[in-house]
């Protein structure tokens, strides 16, 4: 294949399979609030393992969306072992453990991909910021509303698993992306981390990504397990974003320290990378507002007219 499939007839079945307790999920997020879209999406990507390719998701995305017109800022939330600057062959000279001492603010640390791609870095180990502190949290939102330059998307990169740096980032986004894997103990891995997130932090709503599929039919196989399992057990809306299939350029790219997106841009993988960011965007009219606190919450209320809370 070419692209990210699973649109059409089949992939609606399995978005109604996942959605067999649509109507408990819409009363257990009564207190989210719809509203068109104003100032900067956030979006954190995150799954139940490590080795699943959630990295490479995040700096291809990036990619694409920036060729379709979108500002863009990548943060590495792995502040234990960070490695988005390595896989864009970047060397920053500071990072965000700088910004949690004091030593920095978080305009000095941001580094420019492209013109239209800025990644706010992370530290490599380092342990104390492995599980952030009260402090820390306020810090990062605060600082991350102060920024200055406007950007259209915020793509947050989690760690692997299910650490309180996990959960905080996840539930400080408006959207979820899981990316899973056909291999069994990620479906199991990322079924969990859903699991914790929708009974202890009251997270409904979850868009899924297929990484590593032979083909879309085999993309499709692992989110209809992924669906039947969510809809016996859980009140959630899982809805499916496509696949990226397997492709040896994208396996070169990474030992380029190139994203496969830049390097091999009409590849198999680069084309599925295309697809996912025009339905990024498609998707981009409304965003959940959370009963939680989330990053950019008050830019996002006040809008481009400003008078916000």
């Amino acid at each position: 294949m070419s692209a990210v499939r699973g649109t059409g007839d089949q992939a609606d079945t399995l978005r109604q399979m996942a959605r067999t307790a649509k109507q408990n999920s819409q009363n257990a997020a009564a207190p989210a609030q719809l509203t068109d879209q104003q100032g900067i999406r956030v979006i954190s990507v995150t799954s139940g393992k490590g080795g699943v390719g959630k990295s490479n998701v995040v700096a291809n995305l990036a990619m694409a969306l920036a060729a379709q017109g979108k500002k863009v800022l990548i943060i590495d939330g792995d502040l234990g072992v960070g490695n988005l600057d390595v896989l864009l062959g970047l060397s920053p000279q500071y990072n965000l453990n700088h910004v949690l001492s004091g030593e920095k603010s978080l305009a000095e640390i941001i580094v420019e991909v492209t013109p239209s791609i800025k990644l706010i870095p992370a530290g490599s180990g380092v342990q104390e910021y492995t599980s952030l502190g009260q402090h820390e949290k306020l810090k990062l939102l605060d600082e991350l509303d102060m920024l200055e330059e406007e950007f259209d998307i915020m793509i947050i990169d989690t760690e692997a698993g299910i650490s309180e740096n996990v959960t905080y980032f996840t539930v400080a986004a408006q959207e979820i992306l899981v990316v899973v894997t056909p291999e069994p103990t990620s479906i199991t891995d990322v079924y969990a981390l859903i699991k914790l997130l929708a009974t202890r932090y009251s997270e409904h709503h979850f868009k899924v990504l297929i990484n590593m599929a032979r083909d879309s039919e085999d993309a499709l196989e692992v989110f209809r397990k992924l669906a039947n399992v969510a809809g016996r057990f859980l009140d959630i809306s899982l809805d499916y974003l496509g696949c990226v299939v397997r492709d040896e350029r994208l396996i070169d790219s990474v030992k380029k320290q190139k994203a496969v997106y830049e390097l091999y841009p009409d590849s198999e993988a680069s084309n599925c990378f295309t697809t996912l960011a025009r339905r990024v965007i498609e998707n981009s009219r409304q965003t959940r507002l959370k009963g939680n606190i989330q990053f950019f919450f008050r830019r996002y209320l006040e809008g481009p007219g400003g008078g916000g809370v």
